[in-house]
């Protein structure tokens, strides 16, 4: 099993002045596991294939993550910042699943 060790990226809107809202991001290191890996192209009638990364990796909640679960937007790894497109909740540990890139 190959090991995880990146940032994830946690998104917050907030309230910057009366009525206007903007998103912060914070960034987190986390280590863990990877637990499957695959790449595929996906074709929306484009001219450009899209890289879809099927990833799982499996880190350990801490506190932040038990109260921000439902902030998670990205994951850094392998270079790039991927979208996270599912949580599974298996306490003390969430398994993230990746997606396409994030466009965020």
């Amino acid at each position: 099993m190959a090991k995880f060790a990146g940032k994830i990226g946690f998104s917050n809107t907030i309230e910057t002045s009366p009525g206007v809202w903007s998103n912060e991001v914070i960034e987190k290191t986390y280590v863990g596991d990877v637990l499957k890996t695959s790449l595929r192209y996906q074709n929306d009638l484009q001219i450009n294939d899209n890289v879809i990364l099927s990833e799982r990796i499996s880190i350990i909640a801490d506190i932040f993550v038990n109260n921000n679960i439902q902030n998670i937007k990205y994951v850094i790894h392998m270079g790039a910042k991927w979208a996270v497109t599912e949580f599974d909740v298996r306490y003390p540990r969430i398994i993230l699943t990746l997606g396409g890139v994030y466009n965020g």
